[in-house]
């Protein structure tokens, strides 16, 4: 099978990530949130995605963490519409302040329901990384971890379960395989 070809707008779209993205850290263990990002591109990359697909991957928090309209023009511009596109189904809510949280959550889930499958790829890997990262920092701190989330760990995890309905939808089995097993492993620590 061939691997997607990665042009000079990569590149640019790794540098754009990490300059808009420069100051934030992830919640639990304070990762620079570029990590993230990367992971979920290298992911959208092994799933055979191609280079818009991967862009949108390293860009798909922008709109909700660093967003506004000037933020969507640079990546229509640089980019093109169709990552714009892919981020803006990636993305629960532009709007200051947000929503609650399970109406961002039930909007999320009903968008990934009707989503092109560049969208669901790139939220299947975004979601898969971040439940391995969740995985890990409760091996690594345990309980603690829940403080972090403001909803805590009954709404968290049905979200997670919540999407897998939806991804067992795609062609992505090994992603879809591998966040279930990781569901699996959270859960588990549970009942």
């Amino acid at each position: 099978m061939k691997s997607p070809i990665l042009t000079d707008k990569f590149e640019l779209a790794l540098v754009y990530a990490t300059r808009l993205h420069a100051k934030q850290f992830r919640k639990v263990d304070g990762t620079p949130y570029i990590a993230h990002l990367l992971s979920v591109a290298a992911l959208v990359l092994e799933a055979r995605g191609n280079e818009t697909e991967a862009i949108a991957g390293l860009l798909h928090d922008s709109l909700e963490d660093q967003g506004g309209p000037q933020t969507q023009a640079e990546i229509r511009q640089q980019f093109g519409a169709e990552v714009l596109e892919i981020i803006k189904g990636c993305t629960e809510s532009e709007a200051l302040p947000k929503p609650p949280w399970m109406e961002r959550k039930q909007r999320y889930l009903y968008q990934l329901e009707i989503a092109s499958p560049s969208v669901r790829l790139v939220s299947l890997a975004d979601k898969l990384h971040n439940a391995k990262s969740l995985l890990a920092s409760l091996h690594q701190y345990g309980e603690e971890v829940w403080t972090y989330f403001k909803v805590g760990k009954e709404s968290s995890l049905w979200f997670y379960q919540a999407l897998l309905p939806i991804y067992r939808t795609t062609n992505h089995n090994w992603m879809v395989q591998e966040f279930e097993q990781v569901l699996q492993q959270i859960t588990g620590r549970y009942t």
